[in-house]
């Protein structure tokens, strides 16, 4: 399968993981003519494979499922005290006396990854790390097309070597976490328009921009520095169909003057979103806290329940920099107004 036959526009919805892209958002991509892409990685198999069959349900079109590519760690006991202890300043202030523990830091990979084998969608993009050759056949067993993530030309020829089809070139403007797995998080930051072209120069498979594209015009210049195809994440996540809680949602609504920012804090890995308290108050605590996905574990119950008081300044608001260009329309109409700016 080429790259071109996944959706009849180049426009792919950003996998996004925690709820927003749910089965109604991946659906309305899908049948809009672009190729929406459900987030599968906080998912336990059994939730994946209902999840997917109601999107098979719902549409004939060809869709992607994303996964992270880790292993579940094990933290010490004195690493997570320490973890929980650089926290106590946040839960207090919910008038907690404890961190209510999370039963497990991570969804097992391995058995994820054989779900989504076993439920054969088009494609299949996967970020936070690489696959071996080994799984990569797999899934070209399956006729299932490979995408990797990458945020440097290494990561790119990493996964070229690796069987990849395509490769998505998230540039430091995208939203949500940074998919780096080569080198130090910080030395992959590279701006999109930058980053796109050296992509494509590098790599003999497709690549797909990625960051800071919200319109048919910025469509058209990713294209014209050698992608086959935009992923946007943002662009979809104040659609209609968008599966955010209505605070968050009404958060990027009114964004504007708000700047969006790197931040560790949350999660343990780098990751873009709307300023806010959480990302002040732990600001100087950033290096320490542990990696993911152990601190975005920890901080769970924390962001649920600010979510459920509708409080924005103790949630995670992934954003890409450019959310006040967001449109919070239905995604048939987004699609059509995307369009219609790419051939204007």
């Amino acid at each position: 399968m080429k790259l071109h036959e996944l959706f009849k526009f180049p426009i792919i919805q950003g996998p996004m993981a925690g709820g927003a892209s749910g089965p109604a958002l991946v659906v309305a991509v899908s049948n809009a003519g672009g190729l929406g892409s459900f987030a599968a990685s906080l998912l336990t198999p059994s939730v994946l494979r209902d999840q997917v069959a109601v999107i098979r349900n719902l549409t004939d079109q060809p869709f992607l499922l994303n996964l992270f590519v880790q292993e579940t760690p094990a933290p010490s006991a004195a690493e997570i005290d320490a973890a929980v202890q650089l926290l106590a300043p946040i839960y207090k202030s919910l008038g907690w006396d404890s961190l209510p523990m999370p039963e497990k830091w991570c969804e097992d990979f391995h058995a994820q990854f054989d779900a989504l084998i076993a439920l054969r969608p088009a494609a299949a993009s996967f970020t936070f790390g690489i696959l071996t050759p080994a799984q990569v056949e797999r899934l070209h067993d399956a006729g299932i097309f490979v995408i990797g993530t990458v945020t440097s030309v290494a990561e790119a020829l990493a996964w070229e070597s690796a069987g990849a089809d395509a490769v998505v070139a998230s540039g430091i403007e995208a939203g949500g976490h940074r998919g780096t797995f080569i080198g130090a998080q910080e030395d992959s930051m590279h701006p999109s328009r930058e980053l796109w072209p050296q992509v494509a120069a590098s790599v003999g498979i497709p690549v797909i921009a990625a960051g800071a594209i919200m319109t048919g015009i910025d469509i058209n210049e990713a294209l014209a520095q050698g992608a086959q195809a935009v992923q946007m994440g943002s662009a979809f996540l104040v659609c209609d169909e968008s599966g955010i809680n209505t605070t968050y949602r009404r958060a990027l609504i009114d964004a504007d003057d708000t700047p969006t920012r790197l931040t560790r804090v949350f999660s343990g890995r780098y990751a873009r979103g709307l300023e806010n308290r959480f990302m002040r108050e732990m600001q100087d605590l950033e290096a320490r806290v542990p990696a993911y996905p152990v601190q975005n574990a920890l901080t769970t119950a924390i962001r649920a329940a600010a979510a459920s008081r509708g409080d924005p300044e103790l949630m995670s608001l992934w954003a890409g920099s450019e959310i006040k260009r967001a449109r919070p329309l239905p995604v048939a109409r987004l699609m059509q107004t995307l369009v219609a700016e790419m051939r204007h």
